[in-house]
């Protein structure tokens, strides 16, 4: 990575995966922040999906040289109390689940900001990621990066294969994995 000489300080990124953190602390770092990775999902469901996913994550940390803080308490309960009954606005819960830890770590690191490398998927509610991240903001006193890296995600793939990280095929939780097996069983009944 290439860090300009003057830092713009400490940032704190949550890592929702290894493949996710590949082009997103990269752009970060080059844009002069000393990026922190924070690995934080009770969302992630299976329990085995979880454990791949931090392994991707640790393996990209360690490739790269961005320290990451890794949450090792695996409490998808913490998850569906947070979502509720509301399965609709289940994301949004779920990223504000995230982003809360993620802005009172960084408070914790005295980091100017904090930011998700949920921001590169196109399969996540930018908009929701964003209003949670600025009231999270505000309620933390640190700072959300917002940026649409959404035109780089193919990039991500370059960058995972290169490192041979683990590349899941659904957002995390239990959910999102019933609707991309129901999304493929649509798709075999119309051949």
């Amino acid at each position: 990575m290439n860090i300009p000489a003057k830092s713009k300080g400490r940032l704190l990124l949550h890592t929702c995966c290894g493949p996710c953190s590949t082009f997103v602390a990269r752009w970060f770092a080059e844009a002069g922040y000393e990026v922190t990775g924070f690995f934080y999902n009770p969302n992630i469901h299976p329990y085995e999906e979880y454990q791949r996913r931090k392994a991707a994550a640790e393996a990209w940390a360690e490739a790269s040289g961005v320290p990451l803080i890794t949450d090792t308490d695996y409490d998808p309960e913490n998850w569906i109390v947070s979502i509720g009954s509301d399965i609709s606005s289940r994301c949004t819960a779920c990223y504000r689940l995230r982003l809360i830890p993620a802005a009172r770590k960084a408070r914790e690191l005295n980091c100017v900001a904090f930011s998700t490398t949920l921001l590169i998927s196109p399969y996540q509610q930018h908009d929701n990621i964003r209003l949670v991240g600025e009231q999270v903001a505000l309620e933390s006193g640190v700072d959300f990066l917002y940026r649409d890296f959404r035109p780089d995600f193919r990039q991500t793939y370059q960058l995972s294969r290169s490192l041979d990280l683990y590349r899941q095929n659904y957002c995390g939780c239990i959910l999102s994995d019933l609707e991309r097996a129901a999304r493929l069983a649509a798709k075999a009944q119309k051949r």
